[in-house]
C-alpha cells in the first residue's frame, strides 16, 4: 500500500512532486552513464583487444557497432515494456543484466566470446535506458522537467566524449593484454550499487498492468533489426569480404526497412502496440529530432573509434596519451553542454544548428591539423579543433533531446525515449560500420594518415546531413509561424 502511494506520488500527472525525485534522477543519471560510458569507453581498449585475443578488423566493428545495435533495437520494447508493466521493474532487470554481462566481457577467452557478451551489454542497456527518459517525464513537470532532460542530455554527451580518457585510465595500470578486461570490470560494483538504491528510491508506474508478448511486436523488432543489419553488414565485413556484390544486402535493406514500415502501419490500424509508435512522428518536433541525432550520433561516435586506432595503432601512443588526446573534446562538450540546458528554452533550434556548425568546423579542422603535422606532435595539434568540435557538441545533444520530447505526452514517454535513443544507436552502428569501412581500407592502401584523414571526412558528412536537417526546421518553422 505505501509503495503504490509512493508511486501515485511520483506521476507525472500527480500534483504533488515526489520529494525524493533529484535523488531518484541522481541514480538513473549514474546508471545512464555507465551503459552509454560503454559506446565509447571500449574504443581506447581495441588495440588491446586485438592483441589480447588476436581480434580480426571486423571483429573489432562489431564489439563496437553490436554494442550499439543491440541497445537501439531493444530501446523501443523495453520502453513499451516499462510504460505496461513498471519502469522500475524493468530499469532494475536490465541494470542487474548489464552487470553480469559485463563480468562475462571481461572474462572473454575468444573475440566471439566478446562479441556476443557485447551483445547481450547492449540489449541490457536498451532495457535501461528508455525508463530514465520515462521517469523524468513522470517524476518532473514545468520547469523542473526541462532541467532534468538537460541533465540527462549533458549525460548522453558526456558519457561518450570522455569514455577514451576513463578507459585509459583502467587499461594503463594492468597492461596492454589484459588491461581492456578492466573496461568491463568497472561496472560491477557500480552496477550493484544502483541496483540496491533504483529498489529504493525510484517511483513504480501507477498504470503498470500485466502484458503480453505479442504486445511488444517480436516480428516488428526482427525486421528493424534485419534490416538494420543487412545495412551494416556488407561495410563491417568489407576487408574480409571481397567483391560488389555484397552491397546488394543495401537493397535487402531497403526491402525489410520499407516491410518494417508497412507493419507497423498495420499494428497501430489494428489497434496492437508497434515497436514504433507511427504516430509520433505526426509531431513536427518529435520527427525532425529523431532524424536529426540519428544523423549526428552517426558521425559523433565514429570520431572515437578512428581516432583511438589512429593515435595508438598508427602513432604507437599509449592507451593513456592516445585518451588525453581526445580528452580536449570531452572537456569542451562538459562546459557547454550545462549552458545549452539553460538556453535551449530561448533559443530553440538555431542553438543546435550553431553547435552542429561548430563540431563540422572542429572536425574539419582536425583533419586539417593531422594533414599538416606529422609524427607524434598530432595530439597537440588536434587539441584545439576538438575542444572547438566539443563546445560545439555540447550544444546539440542536450538541447535536442528537450526539443525533441517537449511536445511528447506522458502516457508514451518510455515508447518515445526509446525512439530517439534507437536513433543515435543505429546512428552510431551505421557511422562507425560506414567511417570505419573507409578507414581500414585506406589503412591498406595509403596508410595511418590518410586513413584517418578520409574517416574524418565521413564523420563531418554525417554532421554536414545533420546540420541540414536543423536549418530545415529552423527555416520551415519560421515560414509556418509567419503564415
Amino acid at each position: 500500500m505505501a509503495d503504490r502511494q509512493r508511486a501515485t506520488e511520483g506521476d507525472g500527472d500527480a500534483d504533488a512532486p515526489d520529494p525524493r525525485r533529484w535523488r531518484a534522477l541522481a541514480v538513473c543519471l549514474v546508471a545512464g552513464f555507465m551503459t552509454l560510458l560503454d559506446v565509447s569507453i571500449v574504443n581506447v581498449a581495441l588495440p588491446s583487444i586485438k592483441t589480447g585475443l588476436h581480434t580480426p578488423e571486423s571483429d573489432l566493428q562489431w564489439v563496437v557497432s553490436g554494442y550499439a545495435l543491440a541497445f537501439g533495437l531493444f530501446l523501443i520494447p523495453a520502453g513499451r515494456l516499462g510504460d505496461a508493466r513498471g519502469r522500475r521493474a524493468v530499469f532494475i532487470a536490465g541494470l542487474s543484466l548489464f552487470t553480469l554481462a559485463s563480468a562475462a566481457c571481461g572474462m572473454a577467452q575468444s573475440s566471439l566470446w566478446l562479441v556476443v557478451a557485447r551483445l547481450v551489454q547492449g540489449v541490457a542497456g536498451g532495457m535501461v535506458s528508455p525508463q530514465i527518459s520515462a521517469l523524468i517525464q513522470q517524476m518532473f513537470k514545468g520547469r523542473e522537467r526541462g532541467r532534468a532532460f538537460g541533465a540527462f542530455g549533458t549525460v548522453v554527451g558526456i558519457s561518450t566524449a570522455v569514455g577514451p580518457l576513463l578507459g585509459a585510465l583502467l587499461i594503463e595500470p594492468a597492461g596492454p593484454t589484459e588491461g581492456w578486461r578492466w573496461v568491463f570490470y568497472v561496472n560491477l560494483p557500480i552496477g550493484v550499487v544502483c541496483v540496491v538504491l533504483a529498489r529504493i528510491l525510484l517511483p513504480d508506474t501507477p498504470s503498470a498492468t500485466r502484458v503480453r508478448m505479442r504486445e511488444l511486436d517480436p516480428l516488428g523488432v526482427l525486421l528493424l533489426g534485419a534490416g538494420v543489419l543487412c545495412l551494416l553488414l556488407p561495410f563491417v565485413e568489407a576487408q574480409q569480404w571481397k567483391g560488389g556484390e555484397k552491397y546488394l544486402l543495401v537493397l535487402l535493406a531497403a526491402a525489410i526497412l520499407a516491410l518494417f514500415v508497412a507493419w507497423e502501419a498495420r499494428c497501430t490500424s489494428r489497434g496492437t502496440h508497434p515497436v514504433v509508435e507511427l504516430s509520433l512522428f505526426r509531431i513536427r518536433s518529435f520527427w525532425m529530432g529523431s532524424s536529426l541525432i540519428l544523423l549526428y550520433f552517426a558521425g559523433f561516435t565514429s570520431i572515437f573509434f578512428v581516432s583511438t586506432l589512429y593515435l595508438q595503432s598508427g602513432l604507437r601512443y599509449s592507451a593513456l596519451l592516445a585518451g588525453l588526446a581526445i580528452t580536449p573534446f570531452a572537456l569542451g562538450s562538459g562546459f557547454s553542454a550545462g549552458i545549452g540546458g539553460r538556453l535551449v528554452g530561448r533559443f530553440g533550434r538555431p542553438l543546435v544548428a550553431l553547435g552542429l556548425a561548430m563540431v563540422a568546423f572542429g572536425l574539419g579542422g582536425t583533419a586539417l591539423a593531422v594533414h599538416q603535422v606529422g609524427g607524434r606532435g598530432v595530439g597537440w595539434a588536434m587539441a584545439a579543433p576538438l575542444l572547438f568540435a566539443g563546445l560545439g557538441s555540447g550544444l546539440v545533444i542536450a538541447p535536442n533531446q528537450t526539443l525533441t520530447l517537449s511536445e511528447v505526452p506522458v502516457r508514451t514517454a518510455g515508447s518515445a525515449g526509446g525512439t530517439l535513443q534507437t536513433g543515435q544507436r543505429v546512428g552510431s552502428s551505421i557511422g562507425i560500420a560506414a567511417v570505419g569501412s573507409v578507414f581500414f581500407a585506406q589503412v591498406a592502401a595509403d596508410g595511418w594518415r590518410t586513413a584517418y584523414d578520409h574517416g574524418l571526412i565521413v564523420s563531418v558528412a554525417f554532421v554536414g546531413a545533420a546540420l541540414i536537417v536543423a536549418l530545415v526546421d529552423v527555416f520551415t518553422g519560421r515560414a509556418a509561424r509567419t503564415d
